[in-house]
């Protein structure tokens, strides 16, 4: 008799080397059944990080039949959908890489209960993370809730090796049967934009890996440097691919790690922004509140205003204040935004228009196709003021001062924003094509005056935190 399957239930981790879980199932010695399982949490996403998801599982599914295996897709409740594929297949067990925000936890926990009240062998592992959220903690085996005591606690653990790569699929004689990607509609809530993004992503382990190579032998060493000028395209790019799994996060701490031995200045420094996502994992973790509650206590009285016409014309790109319109811009042609323009648009948001943090949460939770929920929570809280932030004073940046830093030349502001260029640059021309028709946005329009003086919204800020704080 043909031995009986195992099922790898994929989730955000499209890859092929350093993935234990895969590993795990092929050392079984066992057909592996490869299933991804379009769930409630992946219905509930934005409509650029679905879209891209699309991109990544299509990917996969590529490769996979490379290697003589097939990517089996199911929609449904996951527990029932692994269920009926245990009872079609014969499986015995089920391997997948943990997730570690509220809702996942609680979905794998039942899963796992489940199976093995069936006598069906669960298994979870690591993959997503350096280090896992409960492995870290302070002398009082307490949670961090600072980055820098946790950089310090983590940069000399060391990491483990990445396990290899899985080359061949051990395959099942008869494949269960699959839904067809394109009914899923992923890519439907990104409409025209859809085609306007897609000249700018890296889709697939490949692209990611070649990313990680371009950026450690060629930017790496003037990282530190440049990283915060949007024009120099001097950060590696690969939130994109971590956000999908398309590359491991081991695999990128090792390869700095070599580029520090070796004397690259920027190394350290970006082995630190990799412990950043965790430090955001981890505050998650511990913390599952963090997209929708405010983290600091003190600050739950704290009086926002809600979303409102001014937000409007934030999400819009057309507040007036060309670094801000321009790095809203960025988001709708590229999918992406640099993260020194992230934190001016946020503060922006949240300061000079006192507009709730979790009304730019979920805009970006919209939009990005890297959007990463704990990072992205804790990026808006820390601007915001609210959030994870050892700062002893109230940070408000001045979008004017930080172009003037950071964009000198107005070479990343030129490239976003056409009103008033003859001609505009391709990428600026191509806002108008992204965004939703029913906004009547056209480049031929003057741009917009500011909706709020700059001195102004400064003070107002200030004057609201005194107020709060007394």
């Amino acid at each position: 008799m043909a031995q009986a399957p195992v099922i790898l239930w994929l989730r955000r981790d499209f890859r092929f080397h350093d993935h234990r879980a895969m590993m795990a199932a092929h050392e079984t010695g066992a057909p592996v059944i490869a299933l991804f399982i379009c769930d409630a949490q992946i219905e509930g996403l934005g409509a650029a990080p679905k879209w891209r998801l699309g991109l990544a599982i299509e990917a996969f599914a590529k490769a996979l039949s490379e290697r003589g295996g097939r990517l089996i897709l199911r929609r449904g409740n996951a527990l029932r959908v692994l269920q009926e594929m245990i009872s079609v297949t014969g499986a015995v067990a089920v391997h997948w890489s943990r997730a570690y925000d509220e809702e996942a936890i609680a979905r794998d926990t039942e899963v796992k209960s489940a199976l093995k009240a069936q006598g069906i062998e669960a298994v979870s592992h690591a993959g997503h993370l350096l280090f896992e959220p409960w492995s870290v903690a302070t002398q009082k085996g307490e949670a961090y809730k600072v980055y820098t005591p946790y950089w310090r606690a983590v940069k000399d653990r060391g990491v483990n090796a990445p396990v290899r790569v899985v080359e061949k699929w051990s395959a099942p004689a008869d494949w269960p049967e699959s839904d067809a990607l394109r009914d899923w509609g992923l890519g439907d809530g990104m409409q025209r934009g859809a085609q306007v993004v897609a000249g700018h992503v890296q889709v697939g382990e490949a692209a990611a890996l070649d990313r990680l190579r371009r950026f450690t032998e060629e930017k790496i060493d003037s990282y530190k440097a440049n990283r915060d000028i949007p024009s120099h395209h001097a950060t590696s790019g690969l939130s994109e691919n971590l956000t999908y799994g398309e590359i491991s996060p081991r695999v990128i701490w090792h390869a700095g790690w070599r580029r520090m031995e070796e004397g690259a200045s920027g190394a350290e420094h970006f082995l630190k922004e990799l412990v950043w996502r965790e430090f955001a994992w981890h505050l998650m973790y511990h913390f599952p509140q963090l997209p929708d509650q405010t983290w600091r206590k003190e600050w739950r009285d704290f009086v926002w205003h809600d979303d409102n016409d001014d937000a409007e014309l934030w999400r819009r790109g057309m507040t007036g204040e060309p670094f801000v319109d321009a790095a809203m811009r960025e988001m709708y042609v590229t999918g992406t935004m640099h993260n020194r323009a992230r934190m001016i648009v946020a503060s922006y948001l949240t300061k000079h228009l006192r507009v709730d943090w979790r009304v730019g949460r979920r805009w970006f939770e919209e939009c990005l196709i890297d959007w990463d929920p704990a990072s992205n929570a804790m990026g808006w809280q820390w601007v915001a003021g609210c959030g994870p932030d050892a700062s002893p004073y109230f940070r408000v940046f001045n979008p004017a001062t930080q172009a003037e830093k950071f964009d000198g030349d107005q070479t990343y502001r030129r490239a976003f924003i056409a009103e008033g260029q003859d001609p505009p640059a391709e990428t600026a021309q191509a806002f108008f094509k992204a965004v939703p028709k029913s906004w009547g946005l056209d480049a031929s329009q003057r741009y917009p005056k500011p909706i709020v003086d700059l001195k102004a919204g400064r003070e107002a800020a200030l004057e609201a935190y005194q107020d709060f704080k007394s």
